[in-house]
């Protein structure tokens, strides 16, 4: 299967440059995913969607302020530090622009000095290892200096970080937001739960290798960034009483879609956590996710290889095609698409 078999046509004034202020007032593309039959909806309307014994699986992870602006110490020269993973207490892995200037031993200042940084050792694809140094708790010091770090595709600033976060946030990590969780408020979750759904949480730290073009013509060839991901013993239970009791389990993300399929075995769900890199394209067949809430993708995209594999591909372009029509809005500040 070649990467141009998942291209389509997008006019760039359709990439959602700004949150919707009311979260849950976005639209929803709503898809049958055996028929392919569609249905124009609003995000307020997936609590309609959602039959009682259903669980929705979130990803609780929290977005850090991971962009940093500081200088070369010796030279003065401005530099830009992308945080991508933890590796251990004050050691990461990051992007580094301009990174000839970044050399192992090379030091870095940020913010008159709150934090000073050292490169230890380059990655094979050229990523820094940094260590470091700093007075206090770092994610205090990282709130301070930090900005969020918007995808490429995002070119308006961030009025406020909190619209770049999910209601349900909670564990900090994440180099890009779950944005498929953007669109709900705690109202809508309040609702969905009187109504009989399960709601459970698993992390899956988002890295910025999701928004890594596919470079292989063959998408087999294609490797997959890892990401750091938990699931508790709660919410795997209540994922595989669902499965026992003929409810859906409804990931919301592709992120969450990762996560609990990287944690299955013969249909069941293990608690526990790690690194997946587990890459989802049409064939793989679903342990046990059966349907998600997601939004749309970029072509060529590992994440519209995923959507796709859930019904196919022909289907899936074909709703994005008719997305494009409608004039819905696409990317992290777009519309939603339920695949049912």
């Amino acid at each position: 299967m070649k990467v141009s078999d998942f291209d389509f046509h997008l006019p760039e004034e359709l990439i959602g440059q700004t949150p919707y202020k009311d979260r849950d007032q976005c639209r929803l593309l709503v898809m049958d995913k055996e028929t392919g039959e569609i249905e124009h909806k609003h995000f307020y309307d997936i609590y309609d969607q959602l039959e009682k014994g259903d669980t929705l699986v979130l990803n609780d992870t929290r977005v850090i302020p991971a962009r940093l602006i500081g200088e070369k110490e010796d030279t003065k020269g401005k530099m830009e530090f992308l945080l991508l993973k933890r590796i251990d207490k004050d050691k990461w892995q990051t992007l580094v622009k301009p990174g000839k200037r970044a050399k192992i031993g090379a030091t870095f200042v940020f913010g008159d000095g709150l934090l000073k940084a050292k490169v230890i050792d380059i990655s094979d694809e050229g990523s820094r290892i940094v260590e470091f140094y700093y007075e206090g708790i770092f994610e205090e010091v990282l709130d301070k200096l930090g900005e969020m770090p918007l995808p490429p595709y995002i070119t308006e600033k961030l009025e406020d970080k909190e619209a770049y976060q999910t209601v349900y946030s909670k564990n900090s990590g994440s180099a890009a937001a779950p944005t498929a969780g953007l669109h709900f408020t705690e109202e809508l979750l309040e609702r969905i739960k009187e109504k009989g759904i399960n709601i459970v949480y698993v992390t899956l730290h988002v890295g910025l290798g999701t928004f890594r073009p596919v470079k292989v013509e063959d998408i087999e060839n294609h490797f997959m960034h890892s990401e750091y991901f938990e699931i508790s013993e709660e919410s795997a239970k209540v994922i595989n009483e669902t499965k026992e009791n003929g409810g859906r389990v409804i990931c919301v993300g592709t992120t969450s879609i990762r996560t609990v399929e990287s944690s299955s075995e013969k249909g069941k769900v293990i608690p526990g956590s790690g690194w997946t890199n587990i890459f989802i394209y049409p064939g793989y067949e679903f342990k046990v996710v059966d349907a998600l809430i997601t939004n749309f993708h970029l072509p060529e995209s590992t994440l519209l290889m995923l959507v796709s594999a859930l019904s196919d591909r022909e289907k899936i372009l074909n709703a994005y095609n008719i997305a494009v029509e409608e004039r819905y809005k696409f990317f992290s500040f777009g519309d939603a698409m339920f695949i049912k």
